[in-house]
């Protein structure tokens, strides 16, 4: 991985953010495809109120910076796109004055009640709508989304905002999994940071006193970009 040398600061806020609330993490991991990896980043790992509303705003600069706020509605996948996007639209409301409505989506049809596939606002034709999503690996869980919003309603989809670009190869070819997004739907897909943030911004360089990607990790990132990153 080809290292830069300035970062945002807000970018290096975040990255040890991450850090501090053990969403990301070092080591020898299993991931869902099998692959045996580095690092892990685990969204689910942002439990507290002061957690959420951190995370939230560094969502809602990011996709101010990227989409502007020109937009109606947020929608959170479900399950970690869930709080997500109840996080960021309030930090949207209270960081920019902007009300945007969150949606997300059941894993299983409501048939009493509140019924249907949605939770919170629906959608409805015209809508201007941003997916958020805590990481996306292989851009599986796109190809699930794009379809239920396109049943609802017609609606525009400005993006995709991810916390975390892992940089390796989507479902279909050698490029990333956000590139491969961008070519098949048409739509925009960005992250907070990238594993070359996180590298630039950790590796050698004690954070709190520790060092959390020391040579030999770093080693070992990029072997694994070696095998698994896009081209």
């Amino acid at each position: 991985m080809r290292m830069g040398i300035e970062m945002e600061a807000y970018k290096r806020e975040f990255i040890e953010f991450m850090v501090d609330s053990q969403v990301l993490k070092f080591g020898d991991f299993t991931l869902k495809s099998g692959r045996k990896s580095p690092f892990f980043m685990n969204a689910g790992a942002y439990v507290t109120g002061a957690q959420l509303r951190k995370l939230g705003e560094y969502y809602a600069r990011a996709i101010h910076d990227h989409y502007g706020l020109e937009f109606d509605v947020l929608f959170g996948p479900a399950y970690k796109g869930i709080p997500l996007a109840v996080a960021t639209t309030m930090a949207i409301s209270e960081l920019y004055g902007r009300e945007i409505r969150y949606c997300s989506n059941r894993k299983e049809v409501k048939d009493h009640g509140d019924t249907g596939i949605l939770l919170g606002s629906k959608l409805k034709d015209g809508d201007k709508v941003v997916i958020i999503e805590d990481v996306t690996t292989s851009g599986k869980s796109i190809e699930e989304t794009f379809p239920i919003l396109r049943q609802q309603a017609d609606v525009e989809i400005k993006g995709l905002m991810v916390s975390l670009n892992r940089m390796e190869r989507g479902l279909h070819s050698e490029k990333s999994a956000l590139h491969e997004i961008r070519e098949k739907y048409g739509f925009e897909a960005n992250a907070i940071v990238t594993m070359e943030d996180v590298v630039n911004c950790l590796h050698g360089q004690p954070y709190k006193g520790t060092i959390y990607i020391d040579d030999t990790l770093k080693r070992a990132i990029d072997a694994y970009y070696e095998q698994y990153g896009a081209k």
